[in-house]
C-alpha cells in the first residue's frame, strides 16, 4: 500500500483510510491478485486465456489440455504465456485422473468450472501461506448469511467442496470448512476484470477487496491485464488525511431500491451512505416518480433503505405503497429490456426514443430508467445505420449533446472526479459540439471568434477525458479510447491555433 492504511471501523470492520492528504489522481493502493480465474456460473472457457470455447453436446472438442483433458485453447496449449495460469490445477486433475465432462445447462452455465477459482485460491494458499494468513484469511466471507440461501449453499457444497475433496482427491489437503470459506471470500470480495481481449474473469485482491462501500465512491480502480491483472486504486477527488476510502460494489446508475437489493443479496449488508438515506438521492430524484395527484410534485421513498417503505409526494403529501411503485418500475423495465435485446440498428434507437417519450409523464426527468435509456441512445447516435455521425443533421447533433449533458449531470453527483463513465461521456459530447461549431461557421451563423470559442470548449472536454483515462491499461477499451482522445485533442488544438493566427 502506498498512501492508504488499514483500519478497524465499528461499522465496516477492516477497511482502508487515507494515510496522508492526497490529490485527485494520486495512487493509493497497488497490488497483484492473490488468485484469479473464471467467474461463477460461466460457460466453458479456456483455463488459460478465458476465451469462450465451443464444445459439442457430448463434450467433444479439440480445445483440451493434453495432460488433464480440461478446457484449454490451442494457443494456450501450444505454450502461450496465458497457458501457465492452468498449470497448478492441471497437476491436481492429472493426478486424480478427473475428467472434464463438458456439460452445459440450458442457460449456458458449466457448473464443473465453478471449482476452478476456489481451487486456485487454495493452491495459492499453499504456495504463499504467509500472505494467506495476513491478507486473505481475515477477509469477510459471511458464512451464516450465505447459508440462508439453501439452494446456492448446497450447490457450492456439492459442486465445489465435495467435488474437490472427492473426485479431485484433495480431502487430505483442504477441509470442507476451508473450501466453503474460500467460496465465501470470493463471493463477497472478488472483482470482475477483463483480459486484454475483453474476456471476463474474477480476481481476488486482499487489500482493495476490503474497501468500504459507498454509492458515491471516492476511489477509482484500474486493472492491468498486461501486468498480471495488477490493480491500481486512485483518488477520484482530493482527500484529507484519515478520510475513509470508499468504492461502489453496485452499479451507481441504479436507483436506491435496486442497489440495496443487489447489496443485500450479493454482499450481505444494507448500505446507509448519504445517498441511500436521502429520499431524493442528493437532489437528483433518481428514483422518483411524478405524482398523480398534483402537477408539480414527485413521489420519493419515505425511508429509502426499508423494503416496505411508503412513497410520498414532496409537494402535496399524497402517498402510495412500495408494492405499487415496484409494479410500475418492473413493467417499465420489462419494456426497456425488450429494447435492449433488439439488434443494434435504427429500429433499436427509435424504440429507445419512443420509450423515453412514453414515460416522461411518469418518471422524473433524471430517473434511473430514463438515464439508462439516454446512455443507450448516446452509444447509438453516430454509430447505427441512417444515424451515422456524418449524416446527423444539426437537430440530432443537438439531441446527442443534450443526452450527454443530462447523463453527465447525474454522474457529476454520483461519480465525481476521475470516473471512467464520465470520461466516456465527455468524449461522446465533444464530437457533436465540434460538428455543430463547424456547420455553424460554414452557414455563417458563427464568426471566427465564436467558432474558436466552441472548439476550445471541446478541447476542455477532451483534456479531462484524457486526464481520467491516462491511468488505464493501454490495451483496455478505455486505454484505446484515451489514445483516440489524445489524437483528437492534438488535431483540435492545431485547428484552434490556426484560427488564432487567422483572427490575429
Amino acid at each position: 500500500m502506498l498512501k492508504a492504511r488499514l483500519e478497524h471501523d465499528t461499522v465496516f470492520g477492516r477497511c482502508l483510510a487515507v494515510a496522508e492528504p492526497v490529490q485527485r489522481g494520486d495512487l493509493l493502493v497497488e497490488e497483484l491478485p492473490f488468485a484469479f480465474g473464471p467467474k461463477r456460473d460461466s460457460g466453458i472457457v479456456c483455463l488459460g486465456c478465458h476465451q469462450y470455447l465451443q464444445f459439442g453436446e457430448d463434450g467433444d472438442s479439440l480445445d483440451r489440455c493434453e495432460l488433464c483433458d480440461w478446457p484449454l485453447c490451442g494457443v494456450c496449449a501450444g505454450g502461450d504465456d496465458d497457458g501457465i495460469h492452468h498449470r497448478s490445477e492441471c497437476v491436481v486433475f492429472s493426478a486424480a485422473r478427473v475428467t472434464f465432462a463438458g456439460n452445459v445447462s440450458e442457460d449456458g452455465v458449466c457448473t464443473q468450472l465453478d471449482c476452478i477459482t476456489p481451487l486456485r485460491v487454495l493452491l495459492a494458499k499453499e504456495a504463499n501461506p504467509k500472505r494467506w494468513e495476513v491478507e486473505v484469511a481475515p477477509m469477510e466471507h459471511h458464512e451464516s448469511e450465505r447459508r440462508l440461501n439453501e439452494d446456492v449453499w448446497h450447490a457450492d457444497l456439492v459442486n465445489i467442496a465435495q467435488y474437490l475433496r472427492g473426485p479431485c482427491k484433495l480431502a487430505s489437503r483442504f477441509s470442507e470448512e476451508l473450501i466453503m470459506q474460500v467460496v465465501g471470500v470470493l463471493e463477497v470480495n472478488a472483482f470482475e476484470a477483463r483480459t486484454a481481449r475483453g474476456y471476463p474473469l474474477r480476481c481476488l485482491y486482499p487489500y482493495t477487496g476490503i474497501l468500504a462501500h459507498s454509492c458515491v465512491p471516492n476511489t477509482a480502480r484500474s486493472i492491468y491485464p498486461s501486468e498480471g491483472f495488477k490493480i491500481r486504486l486512485r483518488a477520484m477527488v482530493d482527500l484529507d488525511d484519515g478520510q475513509p476510502l470508499h468504492h461502489s460494489y453496485t452499479y451507481t446508475l441504479d436507483g436506491t431500491a435496486q442497489r440495496q437489493t443487489h447489496l443485500r443479496e450479493g454482499k450481505f449488508f444494507t448500505c446507509n451512505c448519504e445517498r441511500c438515506l436521502d429520499p431524493t438521492e442528493l437532489q437528483t430524484h433518481f428514483s422518483s416518480l411524478k405524482c398523480g395527484q398534483c402537477a408539480e410534485g414527485f413521489l420519493a421513498p419515505k425511508q429509502p433503505t426499508e423494503v416496505d417503505t411508503s412513497w410520498n409526494c414532496c409537494s402535496c403529501g399524497a402517498s402510495t405503497s412500495n408494492v405499487d411503485v415496484e409494479t410500475t418500475i418492473k413493467s417499465i423495465q420489462s419494456e426497456v429490456s425488450g429494447v435492449q435485446a433488439l439488434e443494434m440498428g435504427p429500429h433499436r434507437l427509435e424504440e429507445a426514443e419512443r420509450l423515453l417519450r412514453k414515460y416522461q409523464s411518469l418518471l422524473h426527468p433524471l430517473h434511473f430508467i430514463a438515464t439508462g435509456l439516454r446512455q443507450l441512445l448516446i452509444e447509438m447516435y453516430g454509430r447505427v445505420q441512417r444515424y451515422e455521425m456524418v449524416q446527423l443533421p444539426d437537430d440530432l447533433l443537438e439531441r446527442k449533446a443534450e443526452l450527454c449533458r443530462q447523463v453527465l449531470s447525474v454522474l457529476n453527483k454520483f461519480e465525481p472526479g476521475l470516473s471512467r463513465s464520465r470520461a466516456m461521456n465527455l468524449y461522446e459530447l465533444h464530437v457533436p459540439l465540434v460538428l455543430l461549431a463547424k456547420s455553424g461557421f460554414i452557414a455563417s451563423k458563427l464568426n471566427g471568434g465564436e467558432l474558436r470559442a466552441r472548439l476550445v470548449d471541446a478541447i476542455d472536454l477532451l483534456k479531462e477525458c484524457v486526464e481520467i483515462l491516462q491511468y488505464e491499461d493501454k490495451c483496455s477499451q478505455e486505454g484505446v479510447l484515451c489514445e483516440v482522445a489524445k489524437q483528437a485533442l492534438r488535431q483540435l488544438t492545431l485547428s484552434v491555433e490556426g484560427l488564432g493566427s487567422e483572427l490575429d
